[in-house]
């Protein structure tokens, strides 16, 4: 199965969501939501991600995860993670009650394509105060992909993970989940880095890229927007429109793309002091606004 075999499967069964000018996205991916333990990268920013989460979900985006929101290779069961980052989740929780929650899974939450595992440990969770389990995300689903189609210019956004032009994370995920819960978690204590993750090893990010981007290219230039990498891409209108949201996973600060009012822009949320030596948590723009149809 080729990259062009993967990522054309993933364009034509992706669930399509129709939006307009007025519509709001935010777009993270990388999370790796892990146990707390010390493999858990998410957990130094979790701050971060939950400011930034308030502030979207109270001003009216919708959120759309692209892939690896959790880290199910490290950690083995959902539960773990949930203890962990509760809050995370019942935040999560209130987009999805508002019917504003998009998710897509990626290699590290691959678990997530099989619709019975999300039923039986996403739809509920047990409340320890009244000893009775609690709606969590009923009725959830995850998909490889999603297409934004705009109702008036006919525009199509295609999201996905990524890996799809990563023929090992892809096709071999299940061996690179054991080598990773057995093997590279703990070297990583050593030191040692897997050589098999793209955003650990820029030969193979490198590859995985130009592999997209020959997709793109040979689809009519798809907008195409991916996680997987950790590397965060905005290019300029006229060249391939292959964008990036890079992670939230960076050392103290997560990436994203946010899509608001016709425009699409590269931001950041990080810890910043202040003249007065406070810390706070600031979003950055790091590229754009620019109009989507500058890309047709």
């Amino acid at each position: 199965m080729s990259t062009k075999h993967r990522l054309d499967k993933a364009y034509n069964t992706a669930k399509i969501i129709p939006f307009d000018d007025d519509s709001k996205f935010i777009l993270f991916s990388d999370c790796h939501r892990g146990d707390n333990s010390f493999a858990d990268d998410f957990s130094h920013n979790r701050d971060v991600y939950v400011h930034a989460l308030t502030h979207y979900l109270e001003a009216g985006f919708s959120y759309c995860e692209l892939g690896d929101g959790d880290e199910l290779w490290e950690t083995q069961k959902f539960d773990a993670i949930f203890q962990a980052h509760k809050d995370v989740y019942l935040l999560l929780k209130k987009f999805h009650d508002a019917e504003r929650l998009h998710m897509i899974w990626g290699n590290h939450d691959m678990v997530y394509k099989n619709p019975t595992y999300v039923k039986k440990n996403l739809s509920t969770y047990f409340d320890k105060e009244t000893g009775e389990k609690v709606d969590l995300f009923p009725g959830i689903e995850y998909h490889e992909s999603v297409r934004l189609e705009h109702i008036t210019t006919k525009q199509i956004l295609f999201l996905t993970h990524g890996h799809q032009a990563d023929w090992w994370n892809y096709i071999f995920w299940r061996w690179s989940r054991f080598l990773v819960r057995f093997l590279w978690k703990p070297l990583n204590l050593m030191g040692v880095s897997d050589p098999t993750s793209p955003a650990k090893n820029h030969k193979e990010l490198i590859k995985i890229e130009r592999r997209a981007k020959k997709w793109i290219s040979e689809n009519n230039n798809t907008f195409t927007i991916t996680g997987h990498t950790h590397r965060p891409r905005f290019p300029q209108p006229g060249n391939i429109p292959f964008f990036n949201d890079g992670s939230c996973v960076h050392p103290r600060s997560i990436t994203g793309l946010e899509i608001e009012k016709g425009t699409i822009s590269l931001i950041k949320w990080h810890v910043s002091a202040n003249k007065e030596g406070i810390l706070q948590i600031i979003k950055t723009t790091l590229e754009g606004p620019v109009n989507l149809n500058a890309y047709q």
